[in-house]
């Protein structure tokens, strides 16, 4: 029985201390309201205000001298847009110069190592060691090499450098020149180091900048694709194109 009275007691002292916080913050509030009232502007007392944008900063100095209001405000642009035009117009620039035909170009590639991991024939990675290709327009056909498996290499037409200039020449539809190649290798030849897909990627971009044709690459990589097609599985000719 006296737990039924206990239980009774705290929940009207709860209810009691409920009710008088209530009033007390009505009170505080009505107070507040009392000393700081709420100012509200009618539209004819809004501040008039006048913005200025420059695209840059030498008509600030002119445009200041003519502004007799101190309400006058100057805003410059956000400089991230124009830094991105200067690039895009310095890429556009850089593009368009390589997309001329040239006389010559060296291209260094590295070897490559396949097969990693469960990734048969579909996963490989670049190893630091490079070849470096100088291909030339000439009078007639020539090969020469230095280096690693110099003397093994095929001097002729059916060396996959050459296969991968003419696949350059034939995605650019021109015909392709008499040409000079000169190997300096410092990839193993024939020692599962990617020997034949770094000539066939170096043919390939040196072709394509003898002839001044630029292969589209956002959603197709292209030149992936002509190298997997010549080599016949991608897991060199992957890192060592990228």
């Amino acid at each position: 029985m006296s737990s039924g009275n206990d239980t009774t007691k705290l929940a009207a002292t709860a209810f009691f201390a409920a009710t008088a916080g209530a009033a007390l913050s009505y009170l505080l509030l009505k107070n507040r309201s009392k000393s700081d009232p709420v100012h509200t502007h009618t539209p004819n007392q809004l501040i008039a205000r006048t913005s200025f944008i420059f695209p840059d900063a030498d008509n600030v100095s002119k445009a200041a001298a003519s502004m007799s209001h101190s309400d006058t405000q100057i805003l410059y642009p956000h400089s991230h847009e124009e830094r991105m035009r200067r690039r895009i117009a310095a890429r556009m620039a850089v593009e368009d110069e390589n997309s001329l035909p040239r006389q010559s170009v060296t291209v260094r590639v590295p070897a490559s190592s396949a097969n990693c991991g469960p990734g048969y024939d579909c996963i490989g990675m670049a190893v630091d060691l490079w070849t470096e290709v100088t291909v030339s327009r000439a009078d007639k056909f020539e090969i020469t090499a230095e280096g690693e498996g110099a003397d093994d290499m095929p001097k002729d037409e059916s060396n996959l450098l050459v296969t991968g200039v003419k696949a350059a020449y034939d995605t650019a539809q021109k015909e392709m020149p008499p040409l000079k190649y000169h190997v300096v290798s410092r990839v193993p030849y024939a020692r599962g180091l990617g020997s034949s897909s770094a000539a066939i990627v170096a043919g390939i971009i040196a072709g394509l900048v003898l002839a001044g044709h630029r292969l589209p690459v956002w959603g197709s990589e292209s030149l992936l694709q002509i190298a997997a097609s010549i080599e016949g599985h991608p897991d060199n000719v992957a890192p060592v194109s990228t």
